[in-house]
């Protein structure tokens, strides 16, 4: 039980935001790329594929992560008793643990066509090397966004084989809500992180957070609008834009208080929501 534990806490399984906003953006591609006049049963399907994917990558993803920032994690507050940091598990043993994902996330994968199983294997050392680009940029949340929402185009590739304009306009709106959620997120541990000398947009924009937060926000609207105004969806769907168009700038950049550690992690959960919210107004876009 002490093994499993710190497996989970290895993980992070104990927090599902992690995975949920990783899978999310990949709902949102299968669900603008489905035509649902056809059998749902590949769409569940696919729907469980790319949920049990989001699981294993996040929890790879963060394994490796823990690896790359062991002696950063020391030194942070929120971080420090972290499985790796805190020598509980060795390197050894989770870099097997993160391998055995791995495995679990490919059996996943060759269950899609070919060119999604060739795109997907493409991004890994995407995927991976996220965690050094806090070192080099002020950026890491970008490539954070870059990589985190490339799921989104795996989606909507696995039903059409192709690529078009309409997914590529929503991945640039999810980039941007990752670059937002993540400077929050990032506002939790920006004293730390100034004083062992790591690189993040919350330190970049720490004395006007708001500005730059609603201009990110502002870009995913605006692709949601886009998005709708391309694939011709029913004015109801515009309707029901106005739920994260109020939780983007009134709840999450309205009410940031970056002093406070509580509040900054409190909106980024929020954000588990407001996926769920996006996924309905663009089923609802479908459907109608």
């Amino acid at each position: 039980m002490k093994n499993l534990k710190l497996f989970i806490q290895l993980t992070r399984l104990d927090k599902p935001i992690g995975y949920m906003l990783l899978f999310w953006p990949c709902l949102w591609g299968l669900t603008i790329a489905y035509n649902f006049e056809n059998n749902l049963n590949i769409f569940f399907f696919y729907l469980v594929l790319f949920f049990l994917g989001s699981l294993f990558m996040r929890s790879a993803g963060c394994i490796v992560n823990d690896i790359v920032d062991r002696n950063f994690d020391k030194n942070v507050e929120r971080t420090k008793n972290r499985p790796i940091a805190s020598g509980k598990i060795s390197i050894f043993l989770a870099s097997f643990y993160a391998l055995i994902l791995c495995l679990l996330a490919f059996i996943v994968l060759i269950n899609f066509n070919s060119l999604t199983i060739f795109l997907a294997i493409l991004s890994m050392p995407l995927a991976f090397s996220y965690p050094l680009m806090k070192r080099f940029t002020y950026w890491p949340q970008l490539f954070l966004g870059i990589t985190f929402n490339y799921g989104l185009l795996l989606a909507w590739i696995s039903i059409h084989e192709s690529i078009s304009l309409q997914p590529v306009l929503l991945y640039v709106g999810a980039i941007f809500w990752t670059l937002g959620y993540d400077t929050i997120y990032g506002y939790q541990d920006i004293r730390d992180d100034e004083i062992i000398g790591v690189k993040s947009t919350s330190i970049k924009f720490k004395n006007n957070p708001k500005k730059i937060l609603y201009l990110f926000y502002l870009v995913t609207f605006l692709s949601l609008v886009s998005l709708g105004y391309l694939m011709k969806f029913n004015y109801i769907y515009f309707i029901f834009l106005i739920i994260p168009l109020l939780h983007f700038f009134v709840y999450q950049v309205g009410k940031l208080d970056i002093k406070s550690s509580t509040n900054c992690l409190k909106l980024f959960k929020s954000n588990n929501f407001l996926g769920l919210i996006i996924f309905l107004n663009l089923l609802i876009g479908k459907i109608l």
